[in-house]
């Protein structure tokens, strides 16, 4: 299974925001120069979080984004369903699909792609946007000597 851009570029803005809600409300251009995507692409994926509840939006001068909870209410699989759907491998294996599946009941596969499913789901809930705000703000390569110049 591949996450799409519209995924990738969904969790990488809503960290962006997390990171950057001390400021206020944060708008959307401000999200797209940090992280060098088309303002055009994070307004159509912040719409669908919009809706999803993950995001609240203001408009006019004052206005922008903010989380609609806590960082650490939000989790990765949250975001990612919001922008994906189901987090599965093959779509047999979604409610929605394995109603129109003939095969479904004898798949000998079915168990598998359910693991695979369920591991990614776990992993995907498990990790909140706090703990990605966090891993950003320790993040220092190890190997890197900071020089300060004045």
């Amino acid at each position: 299974m591949k996450i799409s851009t519209k995924g990738r570029y969904g969790l990488e803005a809503i960290v962006d925001l997390a990171i950057h809600s001390s400021e206020g409300r944060v708008n959307l251009k401000s999200i797209s120069e940090r992280c060098g995507i088309s303002e055009a692409y994070i307004l159509q994926i912040f719409l669908i979080l919009r809706r999803a509840g993950i995001v609240e939006s203001t408009r006019g001068t004052q206005g922008g984004y903010v989380l609609a909870s806590e960082p650490s209410k939000i989790t990765v699989g949250d975001v990612l369903t919001a922008l994906e759907g189901p987090l599965a491998p093959v779509a047999c294996i979604t409610e929605k699909a394995k109603k129109n599946c003939g095969r479904y009941e004898n798949c000998t596969a079915r168990n598998f792609w359910e693991k695979v499913m369920n591991t990614l789901s776990d992993v995907a809930n498990s990790i909140t946007i706090e703990d990605l705000v966090n891993c950003y703000k320790n993040f220092i390569p190890r190997d890197t000597e900071l020089d300060y110049y004045i």
